[in-house]
């Protein structure tokens, strides 16, 4: 290995004050749910929304007083950029921040506010890099590689030495995998500290670099995901031999579970996940069967979840659990019909969230027409209950697909 259980704990003295000293927490509702006893760790609780902050200090720290002088660069979209950029003000390094030009201004803009210089290049993380390394070459700099290096996974690994200090009875230790830095520095921590620990990853199934490679498998990697935190086409030099050593399994989730774990993280542990941040959550819902009745820790390792899409995701999951419907009512086209509806819905207990009232274009008799009702429901059951009621007041109704919208 090049990465030591004594190099870990040598990283753990060097960020003891330096950074958050996130908590890891029983979830008494998430066991429940998933019928594991569930340990959280909040990384998304670091001063820059991820675990990055870890191993981005601990590399910087290497580096000479000449390296440091000569400044930094680092090529990323996200987490890495923020960490990177952080811990090099801190330290008074200059920094370089290379990022696709597609990149969110809200994630440029909080690289800038870090203090690194932000340079606007390709289309993707893979032209992006190809310019870093130019700039690298150019002005003499130190790149600082988001996964692929001893010291980042050294610092990675902190975590799993705190988990295990806070929740020694584990049994499984559940982390995201993209290049593989978080997971290679935690199964070398974990498997020193409680060999008969299991280790598992998980990737996002649109992205399945670490699995396809160690299973001899053609990359299929690819495609829009939520967890663009471990959307990586490649996994590490360093990072894939350590995988295969030390990790028991790998999953995959795919994109409706991703998002479900964000919700469930939101609305149970009043805590924000991006899609990466859920994945460890997300394994344990799309594979109950591996990890029922035992202690399991999860890392939820990243918060930095765009508004909008975060705002998506939980609209779509009051959808997904029936909790927002829309239904088609057939009414007559007469004063009063309206009124009689709402009426309906309300002694229900039903919440209209939109009424779409349109007479000209439904395909039904000239004196009826049809109202389009978003409803907001406790649940599915509640919104059939609402269904029923109708119904039996003489009003036709049926339960519209989420992608339906014009006449049937």
């Amino acid at each position: 290995m090049t990465v030591s259980i004594d190099d870990i704990r040598a990283a753990a003295e060097l960020l003891r004050g330096q950074i958050v000293a996130t908590p890891t927490v029983m979830s008494r509702t998430l066991s429940e749910i998933t019928g594991a006893r569930v340990a959280l760790k909040f990384e998304n609780l670091q001063y820059t929304g991820s675990f990055k902050d870890r191993g981005a200090l601990v590399k910087l720290s290497t580096l000479s007083d000449d390296e440091k002088r000569a400044g930094i660069i680092a090529c990323s979209a996200g987490n890495h950029a923020q960490g990177v950029a952080y811990h090099a003000g801190r330290l008074g390094v200059p920094a370089t921040i290379v990022m696709p030009k597609a990149t969110p201004f809200n994630k440029v803009r909080a690289v800038e506010r870090l203090g690194a210089h932000t340079v606007l290049h390709g289309a993707g993380l893979h032209e992006a890099a190809d310019e870093a390394h130019r700039l690298e070459a150019e002005h003499g700099l130190t790149f600082i590689h988001p996964f692929d290096d001893p010291a980042i996974i050294a610092g990675q690994g902190t975590i799993a030495l705190e988990m295990l200090a806070a929740v020694p009875d584990l049994d499984v230790l559940v982390v995201p995998i993209g290049g593989g830095g978080l997971i290679a520095g935690c199964a070398i921590a974990a498997k020193a500290v409680k060999p008969e620990i299991e280790i598992v990853g998980v990737e996002s199934a649109l992205y399945p670099s670490m699995y396809q490679a160690v299973n001899d498998i053609a990359s299929t990697a690819g495609g829009p995901s939520i967890a663009e935190g471990i959307a990586v086409k490649a996994p590490g030099a360093i990072t894939r031999p350590v995988v295969e050593a030390l990790v028991d399994d790998l999953l995959l989730v795919a994109e409706p579970t991703l998002e479900q774990a964000v919700q469930l993280l939101i609305e149970i542990e009043k805590t924000v996940a991006e899609g990466a941040g859920a994945a460890a959550l997300a394994a344990l819902l799309a594979h109950p069967e591996r990890f029922g009745g035992r202690d399991v820790g999860i890392i939820v390792s990243g918060g930095n979840i765009d508004s909008r899409l975060l705002a998506n995701i939980l609209m779509r999951g009051l959808v997904r659990e029936g909790r927002l419907v829309k239904i088609r009512i057939e009414i007559s086209d007469q004063p009063g019909a309206l009124a009689q509806v709402t009426r309906i819905i309300g002694e229900q207990g039903g919440n209209i969230v939109e009424v779409f009232h349109q007479r000209m274009f439904y395909d039904v008799p000239a004196m009826l027409t049809e109202l389009d009702v978003v409803l907001e429901t406790r649940d599915a059951n509640h919104a059939r209950k609402i269904l029923t009621a109708l119904e039996g007041q003489g009003y036709p109704t049926r339960l519209m697909s989420a992608t339906e919208s014009g006449g049937a």
